[in-house]
């Protein structure tokens, strides 16, 4: 692939649009940037369903109806004239047209409503390590993480409010639940048996049975979500369809919607090409460390402890004293709230394996962490950035960014002190590879989720996928929810290498100096939006998309 290939893969999605070529081409161009910012404003309030019993509505009637609203919207935003446009006002401008095209795609195809049981869950026990949750979600969650029990007065309130959505979401689901997509399906029920037992958990919080109310919801919610997951048992015997969604849609997503510039084709071949080289990478690095001693994992929770804050330490040290990147006040704390406790031996997932050798390639990924108290600490000035990017547009850049620096860090030095600890971050690569793999196959309707997790399990080394099946389950349901999630983490850390090589270019090319620093903190300025849009802005490339398209 010759350099102008390559920068043209680099930016085609901007050579995209949810509208014909043809389309469009006789309207009268307008719009400025605050009219953008208006617009915006506009969508999110539409995006957000009308109330239909005390729930959101997402009955096909009422999506029929609201659709011609959209498409104004649509039309609206296809007006606008950005060539004079600053790049971070056209940058915004194209994170509003992905998230319309999100929108015209989950109306279209996905329909979580109609074909995901699961979207139907409301209870969340925790934040998400990325800026929304995972996978499709329902306007009116209960967010039970936000609550500090005792409640107050004015939280209990809150609380049943928030609880009394369940029963009437659950029946309305009864209705809307109409699709064939057999391994959503199945999984889903899973979701929702275990939000039963998750809410039979909160009458054992503090100062909940005093408050009879209370208790009488959180009974009501139960009894609705248990009488929900029989309703779906009882009618999964006549699931039989796909639940993928099929090569061509999946590369029109992920180049419209998370403005990936790949096809399906092109992750098969990079997820390929990236586990065989972290496979590869990990036998290299075993022969090399040969002659040291193995790690040895954390048998007690002294040990895990004093492994935890030794290797927090180690890594806010690393990143500081090495300029890598500007740590902020706030980026130790949020760290150190997640750093995980001593698990049994047996009961360890992949991922609290590889914490109780030496954590800190955990704590790595854990850049998330960072990333979520600077929108907490320090929101983007910009309207359009500054909250959560709809339908986990963020993925390349959040899951990429935490996966990248995975490998980058391990490259510019954080194990010197312990080469051994080099094997984990490759197994971390290689799992990342096999699970996205899996769902690559899985959204081309060529396996079974239970095939896809086979390629997760068999293919990340040292077998340390089959030690604990829940996050399996867990990881192949929900990238078979959320298509691309599954693959962004590898197809993100190659995007976020890629505009690193990019910037160290420019650099070069202006006689200008590279700094690490100025890479990651020009990224985190710009913000949790696709990286395929934040190279551009971070580089400024006036490539012209017309001549590339002659090409």
């Amino acid at each position: 692939m010759n350099f102008s290939n390559i920068l043209f893969f680099i930016f085609l999605p901007f050579l995209f649009n949810c509208d014909t070529p043809q389309e469009n081409t006789n309207i009268s161009k307008s719009g400025s940037y605050q009219e953008l910012v208006s617009l915006f404003k506009e969508w999110r309030s539409f995006e957000t369903p009308p109330d239909r019993n005390g729930a959101p509505d997402y009955t096909a009637d009422t999506f029929n109806k609201r659709w011609p609203r959209f498409q104004e919207l649509q039309k609206t935003l296809s007006e606008f004239d950005i060539s004079s446009w600053p790049i971070n006002h056209q940058v915004d401008y194209h994170i509003v047209r992905a998230e319309m095209n999100g929108y015209d795609f989950n109306h279209k195809i996905l329909k979580p409503w109609e074909r995901d049981p699961a979207y139907y869950k409301s209870l969340w026990n925790y934040r998400s390590d990325v800026p929304g949750h995972e996978g499709p979600t329902h306007h009116a969650t209960t967010e039970l993480w936000t609550y500090t029990f005792p409640l107050s007065l004015s939280e209990k309130n809150l609380f049943i409010k928030d609880l009394k959505v369940i029963p009437i979401l659950n029946e309305q689901a009864k209705l809307n639940l109409i699709g064939n997509a057999k391994d959503l399906w199945i999984a889903g029920i899973r979701d929702i048996r275990r939000q039963s037992t998750g809410l039979k958990t909160i009458l054992t919080r503090q100062g909940v049975k005093s408050h009879p109310d209370l208790v009488d919801a959180i009974h009501t919610a139960i009894q609705s979500t248990d009488g929900f997951a029989a309703w779906l048992e009882s009618e999964s015997t006549s699931k039989s369809g796909p639940s993928g969604i099929g090569k061509d849609n999946y590369t029109w997503y992920q180049q419209n919607v998370h403005l990936i510039p790949m096809t399906w084709e092109d992750e098969v071949l990079l997820l390929k090409r990236e586990l065989v080289r972290a496979w590869s990478s990990l036998k290299l690095e075993e022969h090399r460390n040969r002659n040291l001693p193995m790690l040895k994992d954390a048998a007690t929770s002294i040990e895990y402890n004093e492994l935890a804050d030794k290797s927090a330490t180690s890594l806010m040290t690393f990143l500081e004293e090495n300029d890598i990147v500007s740590v902020r006040e706030y980026f130790e704390p949020a760290l150190r709230e997640h750093l995980g406790g001593f698990v049994p031996k047996e009961m360890r997932n992949f991922f609290w394996i590889t914490a109780h050798f030496d954590p800190r390639p955990l704590y790595s990924h854990f850049y998330h962490w960072f990333e979520l108290a600077r929108m907490d600490t320090e929101p983007h000035t910009s309207e359009i950035r500054k909250d959560p990017l709809l339908y986990n547009i963020f993925d390349s850049r959040n899951e990429g960014m935490a996966t990248a620096v995975e490998e980058m860090f391990m490259q510019a030095g954080l194990y010197d002190d312990n080469p051994r600890v080099r094997e984990i971050v490759y197994i971390m690569i290689a799992q990342r590879a096999a699970r996205g793999l899996g769902s690559l196959y899985a959204h081309a309707n060529e396996m079974t989720m239970e095939e896809a997790g086979g390629i997760h399990s068999e293919y990340t080394p040292r077998g340390w996928m089959k030690t604990e099946k829940e996050l399996l389950l867990f990881e192949q349901h929900l990238y078979l929810r959320q298509p691309g999630y599954g693959t962004s983490y590898i197809t993100g850390k190659y995007l976020v290498e890629n505009a690193m090589a990019e910037f160290a270019r420019m650099k070069e090319l202006e006689n200008e100096e590279f700094r690490l620093k100025d890479f990651y903190d020009g990224l985190n300025s710009i913000g949790n939006i696709p990286i395929s849009l934040g190279e551009w802005e971070l580089t400024g490339s006036d490539l012209n998309f017309e001549s590339l398209l002659e090409d």
